[in-house]
């Protein structure tokens, strides 16, 4: 098996993906907490901090300058929400020695490069530098006043936030103005120490490697030496409240193409299950010949977009069409026909076996990019659910059309969200 996983201390582990597929090594350091209201706009705040300046790269020019220095790695830094964890994620990547006229120890200095940057940030008096909090203050409010410029991402973002209103999954990742205005460079950087005490940290490093080679670089490591270890509690999802109607809730803002959302919520799902609620959904609305696609779009002409995503980690469908304004009733009403279509057993082997497909070449697919299997391997960790590609595949094959009619039975529709203009 290509890929391993070692303890380096409790809390905080070294996940390993050996491939001889790339010329690059990609490292990847993710930094999980739970989503908490209180929390969330600090640690979107702290990794756009994260990216300007370390203790020996106290500029983003110097950080540049160590990147050209190993051949022209890149670096990024983000934010990232999945189920009830906000995840800080830094990437860097970089030509593998092989690949070099000479040995450079790139591997090793970009290992030291990242997790410096993670955990060993520039701080002057105490504090994060003020002059880059503030900058990135004011870019992070862009970004959250910003956030209806994209109609479509908005439009699923809202029908999250009242799916869970009042629960974590329903924050936006990157938090809200209000909580960002207070803050100041030096109560940041105190909730930065606490978080970096208390946080998962994973490690994910990718290429063609030797992972003795790297479990002594990490462990060695001065930025790991002095990080503790930590007791992580696993932050389940909580359920949704059962509710005899869906909610329906119109925005009204300036657009020309109404953006409807609809969330399903799979009710008495399991981890089995999940393989399941994925073929069903691939049927549903997972590509051009899905039954949104086919219906609403082609058929009736009422959408210029229409498909479906299912979202693992909370066992949610979110049904996403862009409609003209007045079609909101007859677009609905065909979506709901879809639903039962499926729930009555409507739908062709064919259409079993076409989405089957689909799926496993998507995972067949997985180890041709690294970013794409580090995700994977990633969301494994978080969901404490390990399944070789091998498995999955045969589970995918192994869902049945009376098992997808038995859970569409299962589904119901929780929130409907419409973007207009009325």
């Amino acid at each position: 098996m290509n890929y391993q996983k070692q303890e380096i201390k409790e809390g905080i582990n070294l996940h390993t993906i050996k491939t001889n597929k790339f010329k690059t090594n990609l490292l990847s350091v993710f930094i999980t907490t739970p989503l908490v209201k209180e929390n969330i706009t600090k640690q979107a705040l702290i990794s756009s901090v994260l990216r300007r300046g370390s203790k020996t790269m106290p500029t983003s020019e110097e950080i540049s300058i160590t990147l050209e220095e190993m051949y022209g790695a890149s670096f990024d830094c983000g934010i990232d929400k999945i189920g009830n964890n906000h995840i800080i994620k830094l990437y860097l990547e970089t030509i593998n020695d092989e690949f070099l006229p000479e040995k450079n120890d790139i591997l090793q200095k970009a290992i030291n490069t990242i997790l410096e940057i993670a955990f060993n940030p520039l701080v002057e008096n105490g504090t994060f530098k003020e002059e880059y909090v503030k900058t990135e203050k004011e870019n992070l409010k862009q970004i959250i006043e910003g956030k209806k410029d994209n109609k479509a991402k908005y439009s699923l973002d809202r029908c999250i936030e009242e799916m869970y209103k009042g629960m974590p999954y329903g924050l936006y990742k990157f938090g809200n103005v209000e909580d960002l205005e207070e803050l100041t460079a030096k109560e940041l950087y105190n909730y930065y120490k606490e978080m970096i005490k208390q946080c998962k940290i994973d490690i994910f490093i990718s290429g063609k490697i030797d992972e003795k080679e790297i479990i002594k670089i990490v462990t060695e490591d001065e930025n790991i030496k002095i990080l503790d270890s930590r007791s992580i509690v696993q932050h389940k999802m909580e359920k949704l409240p059962i509710k005899q109607e869906p909610d329906i809730v119109k925005e009204s803002i300036d657009v020309t193409q109404g953006k409807l959302v609809l969330g399903l919520n799979i009710e008495n799902a399991n981890e089995e299950s999940k393989y399941i609620a994925l073929v069903y959904n691939m049927i549903l609305g997972g590509g051009a010949n899905s039954k949104l696609f086919q219906n609403v779009r082609e058929k009736a002409s009422l959408a210029y977009t229409a498909g479906s995503n299912y979202i693992r980690q909370v066992n949610n469908i979110f049904i996403r069409c862009g409609i003209e304004i007045k079609n909101f009733d007859k677009a609905l009403d065909i979506i709901k026909k879809q639903l039962e279509d499926i729930k009555n057993g409507e739908f062709t082997d064919a259409d079993l076996q076409n989405a089957k497909q689909t799926i496993i070449s998507t995972i067949k697919f997985i180890p041709d990019e690294q970013d794409t299997e580090v995700t994977y391997y990633f969301g494994q960790e978080l969901s404490n659910n390990k399944v070789s590609f091998e498995e999955y595949i045969e589970k995918v094959k192994s869902v049945t059309k009376e098992q997808i009619v038995e859970l569409a039975k299962s589904i119901k529709i929780d929130t409907i969200y419409f973007l207009t203009n009325e």
